[in-house]
Parts: structure tokens; sequence; C-alpha cells
């Protein structure tokens, strides 16, 4: 598994890194004056490079696919043709990309989830297409991303070592 064969995927459903980039960007821009977007780029990539992250993504697409070539059995495939609201599996999923940085990736998540910012959003309006749980797995990412960059911000190490 690779960093680049999840991109290609992300990629093969309208996804780029740049795209979430432009949402961690947003989510930290106010915290981190001097941020670019090439760091935010850096931190998605680094989270793509997870091997749990890669998995999850894998599995999530490929039941995106299937939904969208109704080969799931019901009522499964019912499930996922109306998103239904109280599915919850692809939230789930999300979660455990979201918790690789620490819990502040838990309340980007939620936020995103709510606000659909970005290619998100996006995601959600695409007619024809399924994307129960891309969604979800491209907030996760951009939470953990999120999270990476704020962990690597010079005043965190403060906390921990007395200093300011």
């Amino acid at each position: 598994m690779s960093t680049e064969l999840a991109e290609a995927m992300l990629a093969e459903r309208g996804v780029s890194v740049r795209a979430i980039a432009d949402i961690v960007f947003k989510l930290q821009q106010k915290y981190h004056p001097g941020l670019t977007m090439l760091t935010c780029e850096d931190s998605v990539r680094a989270v793509l490079g997870k091997r749990e992250v890669q998995y999850t993504l894998f599995t999530g697409i490929a039941l995106d696919k299937l939904a969208e070539r109704k080969l799931l059995p019901e009522p499964l495939q019912s499930i996922m043709e109306n998103d239904e609201p109280l599915y919850g599996v692809d939230e789930t999923m999300a979660l455990g990309v979201t918790s690789i940085y620490g819990m502040i990736g838990l309340t980007s998540f939620g936020y995103l989830d709510k606000e659909k910012i970005g290619v998100i959003d996006t995601l959600n309006e695409e007619s024809g297409a399924i994307h129960v749980f891309l969604d979800d797995l491209v907030a996760g990412i951009a939470a953990a991303a999120s999270s990476r960059i704020a962990h690597n911000h010079p005043g965190a190490a403060s906390y921990t070592t007395g200093t300011d």
C-alpha cells in the first residue's frame, strides 16, 4: 500500500489532496498566520501515509462503488442509496481516522460533518454518485491533518516543557 495509491483512489472519486488541504487551511489559518498550502498538503499526505487510514479509505470507497453498481445486499443497498441518517457506520469509520493525531481531530470532524466545507459539500451534492463513506472519510482526513498541524505548532511544545 502507498500514499500514491490512496491519492489515486481519491482522485478517481473526484477528490484531490489540494481539495482536502484547502479544508485543512480553513480550519487552521486563524491559529497559524504563516500557514501555507504546502504545509497543509504535506499534512494530508502524512495522514494518507498511515496504513490504517489507507485501509479505511479503501474499504469506504469500495462500499460506495458497490452501492453505485447496486451490488450490495438489502437492506444495505437501500440504506446506502438513501444515505440513511441513522446508519452511522460511515461516521464511525471516519472517527477512527480523526483519532490518529489526538482528540482535537474529533471536534474538527464534528464541525466538518455539520458544515460540509469545500469538497465535502461537493461530494454530497454530486448527482448519481454515492459518497456515503467518502464524504465522511475526507472530513476525517482533513480533521486529522488539521490536528497534526496543531500538534506540530511551536506554541504547543511550551505546554509540555513548562516554558512559554
